[in-house]
């Protein structure tokens, strides 16, 4: 019976039924199988609903949804362009460090290809940077920055594996201003290579650029530094954060009007957290089961027959992890993290370290071939075919990968900014 009840919900899950229906139909069956009330389920959804951390959920996507929506982007890249444009390869490493911040503020929702993309590729191209190498940058940004504050990400990791997010927001700030360098680099040799010129510091550039963006600017110190410095939490943050985009883009900048556009924004941005909070709520309910039926010690006692190392463990985690990322993001935090926490945590593996490393690796699955979700809005965004993209994110995917060996090889780059 259990297999054919297993067999219906994969058929399902292919005729496009809606995730959260099949977690959740499938935690009640197991738990009525076991002669457990189906009201287990339902528990953890209160629980869920009484968590002081799942307030940041909404109020980050809702602020990162308004930046999206108004000109913030390209007062972002004029200031970067100002700053750093003179440098080698600086357009390049401008998009880099703008998108990732960008991706942080929107989360992992495809935004940062659809809105900075559109903005990057003519002025890459102009400048004469290689279209091979364009589309593999712009590609490869679009999940740039979720291991930094606030990404949304990072607060679903944290409120599953039940890890303080303040913790998990320190360990992802080294580790990705490592990959931002890396990358960085990368793009200086490019630029060098393709004979790419500087674009001439202007001072009257960059002070139109910093009154331009005099209002945004304090942000990312404001709400990054707040956390980081413990002068408010995760949830506080995301208050301050929303209180302040919507004074500035609406009553300051005046790119947004209240009434028109706020509430058609917040819309939006709640469809996204409605469907995150629907699927957490029910595989929770599911996560319970899996405790309950001692599902991450009997993998555990599987895997230490067969790999006793933890060397060897890491390498299939991160082997695991790229394919199911790759496949599917948010129901991959919520339903695979805790199962691989408790067995991860036998082989000696920190919780936060494994944190960085899920995050990395959900980063390199945004991109990767095939299935990849930023290959596909790049392929909308740019009316390029996928091998064409699959080909130019080569590089970036190779630096990514070494990125992850390190942190995964070397948990001192997450552990040593996780303590205050």
């Amino acid at each position: 019976m259990g297999f054919v009840i297993g067999l219906l919900i994969v058929l399902l899950a292919f005729l496009g039924s809606p995730v959260f229906t099949l977690i959740g139909g499938g935690a009640i069956f197991l738990f009525a199988a076991a002669g457990i009330d189906s009201s287990a389920v339902i528990v953890e959804m209160l629980r869920l609903a009484s968590l002081p951390a799942l307030i940041a959920i909404p109020l980050f996507t809702f602020s990162g949804y308004i930046l999206a929506e108004s000109k913030a982007p390209h007062r972002m890249l004029n200031l970067a362009e100002a700053m750093f444009g003179t440098m080698p390869g600086g357009l390049a490493i401008v998009a880099l460090f703008t998108t990732a911040l960008f991706t942080a503020f929107t989360g992992a929702s495809g935004v940062t290809i659809i809105a900075l993309g559109g903005l990057l590729y003519p002025m890459l191209e102009k400048q004469g940077y290689p279209e091979k190498f364009t589309l593999g940058l712009l590609t490869t940004t679009g999940s740039l920055g979720l291991l930094f504050p606030p990404s949304l990400p990072i607060i679903l990791y944290g409120i599953v594996a039940k890890i303080d997010i303040d913790r998990l927001f320190r360990a992802g700030l080294l580790p990705g201003l490592l990959l931002l360098g890396a990358l960085s680099v990368y793009a200086f040799v490019t630029a060098r290579k393709a004979g790419v010129k500087n674009i001439p510091f202007s001072k009257a550039a960059l002070k139109k650029a910093v009154r331009e963006i005099a209002w945004e600017l304090p942000l990312p110190f404001l709400i990054i530094g707040g956390i980081y410095r413990g002068l408010f939490t995760a949830s506080e943050a995301a208050s301050v954060m929303a209180f302040y985009v919507i004074i500035t883009e609406v009553f300051i900048y005046r790119d947004l009007h209240f009434f028109r556009d706020i509430p058609r924004v917040a819309v939006k941005s709640m469809l996204l957290v409605g469907a995150i909070f629907m699927v957490l709520g029910t595989a929770l309910g599911f996560t319970n089961y899996l405790i309950d039926a001692q599902i991450p010690d009997q993998i555990f006692a599987w895997l230490h027959t067969y790999v006793s190392s933890k060397v060897v463990f890491l390498i299939l985690l991160n082997a695991f992890l790229l394919v199911i990322n790759m496949i599917e993001i948010f129901s991959a935090i919520i339903i695979v993290v805790p199962i691989i926490v408790p067995v991860a945590s036998q082989y000696g593996i920190d919780p936060v370290h494994l944190g960085v490393i899920f995050l990395l690796n959900l980063e390199i699955g945004y991109m990767l071939p095939p299935l990849g979700l930023n290959l596909f809005l790049a392929s909308s965004r740019f009316h390029k075919k996928l091998p064409t993209l699959y080909r130019a994110t080569g590089p970036f995917l190779l630096i990514l990968l070494a990125m992850l060996a390190l942190v995964t090889y070397l948990p001192s780059l997450s552990l040593l900014g996780a303590n205050p």
